[in-house]
């Protein structure tokens, strides 16, 4: 592309989480695709942990982003929870304080910056507002924030907080009800207090900034987007770009792949829509019950599976200490093995390419904003399952907003194992019935208008390139 940055740096500063880490080296990507030079900023083992589980092939990433390692106070690293009646990742909780130290070296790192450079662009994600605030005392530099969650999902955590006035539109009523309605918790119960605290400090700073980044396109959410913007109308900050979906929304064709994984080898075997991919992301600790109710839910549902069994990540993935290993029923792998019925993922997957293949048929997620954005622009159905934070919202607006997806039953109280026959019937559902062939066909429909957004002319694409014109000024 041509090279439209004059002498603009972007520095982008994440939040130390799987989902925050990946959506800002994706949207580095694509602001270094313009030929703008960009410098992520981290701790050593996050930046490494961002690198190492990209979706982005080596061939097709840009050279000019810049990575920098920055130390970071010791902070304990604990293993996950999974008997907690909180579902919140609170074992992240450390390394969220810990990076809100990098004040000073990304402070330093702007202020050099700002001496070689017409502008130095902050992007960085909502919950790091702190570690950037020094860079509205530089005067050439200027500050965005980043959501990482669904507009949808962050208009009504604002209107919970603030009690603002809804929009008397009847859809708008409607998902109100059913954002307060028994079986969808609050910020209380979605978030821990320590956490809740950690966003109000943050979010305090956004005064500070220029304008919002959503990882979200305006085919999916625009009204959202437009809300979102009414309702802080009163900020400093009263640009908003709709710039996603930030990841690739074309899966790599078989003799291009990242790599050969077995799952990915088994799909090529499998017929089309025929098999569901089940994942619960990064942060969810399943407890040994609970991962024994759904082992029983898919054998017995009759459905293909891909099935990614991982315990969720600590504060430093890299730090010593073997990581629990799910227990499955005796003989389960065996089975699956055998039968052909299914894989099991002990280790990382390549998400993006399961749910571009054209075997996968529906995804069983927790609904994170990443899982979402992946499998809607990639014209898959949801099978919603959240567990805690925005997931909640998202799973609102998968099934009842898009209506692209099912909800497993009882799948919000907290303190409840969600049992088998439920589990084997969401899967039916979605994946072996009529209703279950409508949400595909709707998901396919918004994956094929989701992924013409980023071509030449497309919603998304322009909102990017207004962007980079924006800071291009």
């Amino acid at each position: 592309m041509k090279d439209v940055s004059g002498s603009v740096v972007v520095v982008m500063v994440p939040l130390p989480a799987q989902g925050h880490l990946n959506q800002l080296l994706e949207l580095a990507y694509l602001v270094a695709s313009y030929g703008i030079p960009v410098h992520y900023v981290g701790s050593a083992s996050h930046n490494h942990q961002a690198k190492l589980r990209s979706h982005i092939l080596p061939s097709s990433s840009p050279s000019d982003i810049c990575f920098h390692d920055f130390p970071t106070p010791a902070f304990p690293s604990p293993a996950p929870n999974p008997n907690s009646t909180c579902k919140f990742p609170s074992q992240l909780q450390p390394a969220f304080d810990a990076a809100s130290l990098l004040r000073g070296p990304v402070a330093n790192l702007i202020r050099s910056l700002s001496s070689e450079s017409r502008r130095v662009v902050v992007v960085h994600d909502s919950l790091m507002g702190s570690v950037v605030q020094d860079a509205a005392s530089v005067p050439n530099a200027e500050n965005y924030v980043f959501h990482s969650v669904s507009a949808f999902a962050l208009y009504w955590f604002t209107w919970e907080a603030t009690g603002m006035v809804i929009p008397q539109e009847e859809e708008e009523v409607d998902i109100a009800e059913l954002v307060s309605a028994e079986g969808f918790p609050s910020n209380r119960v979605s978030f821990t207090d320590e956490f809740l605290k950690f966003i109000a400090s943050q979010h305090e700073l956004h005064k500070l900034s220029s304008g919002y980044i959503f990882n979200t396109c305006r085919v999916v959410e625009g009204r959202y987007v437009d809300l979102y913007a009414s309702a802080t109308a009163n900020s400093i900050a009263t640009k908003h770009w709709a710039i996603g979906p930030f990841n690739m929304v074309k899966a790599p064709e078989k003799s291009s792949r990242r790599s050969a994984h077995a799952c990915t080898e088994w799909l090529d075997k499998q017929a089309p829509s025929s098999v569901i991919y089940v994942s619960f992301g990064t942060t969810t600790a399943l407890s040994n019950e609970q991962i024994r109710e759904i082992a029983i839910g898919l054998e017995s549902s009759g459905q293909k599976f891909i099935w990614v069994v991982r315990e969720a990540d600590k504060g430093n993935i890299f730090s010593g200490g073997e990581a629990r290993k799910m227990e499955l029923p005796q003989g389960f792998e065996e089975m699956v093995e055998t039968r052909d019925i299914g894989v099991v993922v002990r280790d990382w997957a390549p998400q993006l390419e399961i749910l571009g293949h054209p075997a996968t048929g529906g995804f069983l997620s927790h609904c994170g904003w990443n899982s979402c954005m992946e499998s809607i622009s990639m014209g898959v159905p949801i099978l919603a399952w959240p567990m805690h934070s925005d997931q909640p919202r998202n799973a609102i607006l998968i099934t009842r907003v898009l209506k692209i997806g099912l909800i497993v039953t009882d799948c919000m109280s907290q303190n409840k194992v969600v049992k088998s026959p439920a589990i084997q019937d969401a899967v039916k559902a979605l994946m072996a019935s009529e209703q279950g062939d409508e949400m595909r066909k709707k998901a396919a429909e918004l994956g094929v208008a989701v992924r013409g957004s980023m071509d030449k002319g497309g919603v998304s694409r322009a909102e990017l390139d207004s962007f980079i014109t924006h800071i291009s000024r």
